[in-house]
């Protein structure tokens, strides 16, 4: 992990209140897990006192970049959207633990399962899995078409789905709503999936295809480095665990260090 002055490359405005950031950092060399953050110091001002958490979308060593996605919902990321290209940008990272790309062999499938802005880490996923022979199936949730955004992007690696909750771009409805189309069908086979997205999602998503998989979680971080405790969420008891401790012990991880990605079997999903 690293602390930095980076260079803004590029920032653009790709959806509705979304924005791509391209940032270029000597921290890039550490950045190697997809599903991992950087947290953005906003302004050289008291304006701001948090960092803001944002996951890493794509990777480049090869040229020291980073591509970050992000939604304008408050003060702090509408000063983000008005950043210049070629100006100086505060980066602390990679943080957090991110996907293992190894818990898939060649030739298995991976399903990719984002809705909104947690649709941004599962490209550089899609991108490392495609580099191993691994196919993938790309499930994206919308609220409404102007949200969208790399449906293309995600199509150069395999199948790709989008579902919008008001119908005016793909399936109308939510990602279980296109599992449940794609399993009716027959034509929804994969080894294990991998999510990203609000808490309501990941439940369903639990619901409908169990617990075989990945989940990003995106709980509110204060200093993105576990030394807060301001982002835990509960562990899951497995049988060793109730019976070493007491029924009501309960366990935490703390969701920006320990996570953010975890096994869907691990943790309490609330």
């Amino acid at each position: 992990m690293k602390m930095e002055d980076c260079t803004v490359e590029e920032n653009v405005q790709i959806a509705k209140d979304t924005y791509k950031m391209k940032i270029k950092g000597n921290f890039v060399k550490e950045c190697r897990t997809p599903g991992q953050f950087v947290n953005i110091r906003i302004g050289d001002g008291r304006e701001y006192m948090l960092r803001r958490p944002i996951s890493i979308s794509e990777i480049d060593r090869g040229e020291n970049l980073v591509t970050i996605i992000y939604r304008i919902v408050g003060e702090g990321t509408k000063f983000m959207a008005d950043i210049k290209k070629g100006s100086e940008i505060d980066i602390m990272g990679p943080l957090g633990r991110g996907y293992d790309v190894l818990s898939l062999k060649k030739g298995q499938t991976a399903l990719l399962v984002g809705g909104g802005i947690g649709v941004p880490p599962l490209y550089e996923l899609a991108k490392q899995f495609n580099q191993r022979g691994i196919k993938t199936i790309a499930i994206l949730g919308f609220n409404t078409k102007d949200e969208v955004f790399y449906e293309e992007e995600f199509k150069k690696f395999g199948e790709t789905y989008v579902s919008t909750v008001d119908g005016s771009l793909g399936t109308k409805g939510f990602v279980t709503d296109v599992i449940k189309k794609l399993q009716a069908e027959n034509n929804l086979v994969f080894d294990k999936y991998y999510s990203c997205g609000p808490v309501p999602m990941l439940k369903a998503l639990i619901s409908t295809v169990g617990e075989d998989g990945y989940v990003s979680l995106e709980n509110r971080m204060a200093c993105g480095i576990g030394a807060c405790y301001a982002c835990v969420c509960k562990k899951k008891k497995k049988d060793k665990d109730i019976i070493a401790y007491d029924e009501k012990k309960v366990e935490y991880t703390r969701v920006c260090y320990d996570g953010p990605v975890y096994l869907a079997s691990d943790v309490e999903i609330e």
